[in-house]
């Protein structure tokens, strides 16, 4: 069976790309994320895995959508709302691409982080097989997350530190400084010259 990956970063495909692999599956990546902003990240993401995708004698798709106007506007006003936007993007555009060439079933790579939403991302997966007659083929990536981060670092390859939207980067970069546990606090009140 043809099968179409969707990659949203060369660390996450890392361990997708080898489980596929050993299940006797060659994959083509397929790269679609008009959600990733600003554009240095987005370009830096895509040549980073275009680069990677030689390395390992992966084909791979380009659909080469810098989506910023097109992102905003689909999660406006309902900004909390906008991984299940970000998700029907990306997911839609995978099976339509999928069924106009030809594969037969398609997947993601988003499936190997931890921190996404897997029932939400499952569904939309679903309802875009659906909607396009390809099959979904579901894989939990997850458990082999930490193997693939090990790698990438291992490979010197680009890492991002946010998930992807603009509003990941200012989630990521506004967290709460961590509070001092009250035993750091009164060691360092004790070393203070009074």
């Amino acid at each position: 069976m043809k099968t179409l990956l969707h990659i949203c970063c060369a660390p996450c495909s890392i361990t997708c790309i080898d489980t596929l692999r050993q299940e006797g599956i060659e994959p083509v990546g397929f790269w679609y994320n008009p959600n990733i902003h600003p554009f240095t990240e987005y370009k830096m993401r895509k040549n980073t895995l275009v680069e990677y995708a030689k390395s390992i004698d992966l084909k791979l798709e380009i659909e080469n959508e810098y989506g910023l106007r097109r992102f905003i506007e689909g999660v406006y006003p309902n900004f909390d709302n906008r991984c299940g936007f970000c998700y029907t993007l990306r997911f839609e555009e995978t099976a339509r691409y999928a069924a106009e060439h030809g594969y037969d079933q398609f997947t993601s790579t988003l499936f190997v982080s931890p921190y996404q939403n897997h029932a939400l991302m499952r569904e939309v997966a679903e309802r875009a097989a659906e909607k396009y007659g390809v099959q979904y083929l579901h894989r939990d990536f997850s458990p082999r997350f930490r193997e693939g981060q090990d790698k990438a670092r291992e490979l010197g390859l680009y890492m991002q530190k946010y998930c992807g939207c603009i509003f990941s980067e200012e989630d990521r970069y506004r967290k709460k400084p961590k509070k001092k546990k009250p035993a750091e606090s009164a060691l360092q009140t004790e070393g203070k010259l009074v």
